[in-house]
């Protein structure tokens, strides 16, 4: 019996620690928001909010940080009351979080006032998003990305795909709804596989047209229908740089806004050293090749400012700790260090 008795105070316990946790009580709170609309309605009146301009996030200048900004309820009714937008435009705006204290926290998008009248009044600037995430907070960074993720998925998906007819945002903006079929509509996210090729002592880097000058990251791309992450991360391999995975190992993943909203689930791979000529696929890629550790090692020290030559030639840079190929590549340096 006091081995039942133990066993069942051990479980009482667990379940009141979970029930006091921080993370636990913040996610019900969030979920409540998300499916009730008079709460989230309510919630707005004392909620923060995140400001965007046609999808770019307002972000102010601080000596040499930039900050990301958050308004109160007060402060937001003011701002619209200046530009004679009425309280009502604040239901436009998106749940994407909440604080340990449980303020929620509210993006929503200005794209139909003028810019400059507002930066001026708030004295910052609205940027683009690829750029801020350049030169925010890490912290920031996630709600920047599914904020503006979550904005434009609401602005492309107002109409229903069976009836033709308008869709319906509940409060939150947690899902959008066909009144006329009943269908309801969630966010969702496209699955992509990034991954650093590595021959056991180089690793490939690549880069796309799109890049901004000097930049090369790891190798990416799309989840095919029906495909596993592995067969993914094969195929990519093969398709962009003719080289044959042997093996695929999970690192981690991340949400990433670009070009709409991704799940990038990032891993390395193993090709064989004496088969590890590329053949760039000149449709998908600008350039690719093998870089050692102390090529790697330099690059990582450099940003888009410092890798412009005096002979205007750009030395490689690569991408900022915010994105999860940067993490790739400092666990392909640890590795080769250790």
């Amino acid at each position: 019996m006091a081995v039942i008795y133990q066993a069942l105070c051990r479980r009482a316990s667990s379940l009141l620690c979970r029930l006091h946790s921080t993370y636990v009580r913040k996610m019900r709170y969030l979920n409540e928001l998300r499916e009730n609309d008079s709460l989230c309605r309510q919630a707005q009146s004392s909620g923060t909010f995140y400001l965007f301009h046609k999808l770019s996030p307002f972000l102010q200048k601080v000596g040499r940080k930039y900050l990301v900004p958050q308004l109160s309820a007060t402060e937001m009714k003011r701002i619209l009351e200046k530009f004679k937008e009425t309280e009502q435009c604040m239901e436009k705006s998106v749940l994407i979080g909440c604080s340990d204290e449980h303020v929620p926290y509210f993006a929503l998008d200005l794209g139909a006032l003028e810019k400059s009248a507002i930066e001026s009044q708030l004295k910052g600037s609205f940027t683009d998003l690829r750029k801020a995430l350049f030169v925010v907070d890490e912290k920031d960074s996630p709600l920047l990305a599914s904020a503006q993720a979550l904005l434009r998925w609401h602005d492309s998906h107002q109409y229903c795909s069976k009836t033709g007819q308008p869709t319906h945002k509940n409060v939150a903006g947690s899902k959008r709804v066909c009144h006329a079929s009943g269908v309801i509509y969630y966010p969702q996210m496209a699955s992509v596989v990034i991954t650093l090729v590595s021959d056991g002592s180089r690793c490939l880097l690549v880069r796309q047209p799109s890049f901004p000058p000097g930049m090369f990251s790891a190798l990416s791309g799309f989840c095919d229908v029906g495909e596993t992450v592995e067969e993914t991360a094969r195929r990519e391999v093969a398709e962009e740089v003719g080289l044959e995975a042997q093996s695929f190992r999970y690192s981690a993943s991340q949400h990433w806004p670009f070009p709409r909203s991704c799940l990038m689930v990032a891993g390395h791979v193993l090709v064989r050293a004496e088969h590890a000529q590329i053949s760039v696929n000149s449709l998908e890629l600008e350039a690719a090749r093998w870089f050692d550790l102390e090529e790697v090692t330099e690059a990582l020290k450099r940003g888009p400012k410092t890798s412009k030559q005096e002979d205007g030639s750009i030395l490689p840079w690569f991408p900022p700790k915010q994105a999860i190929a940067h993490r790739l590549i400092q666990e392909w340096i640890k590795e080769q260090t250790s």
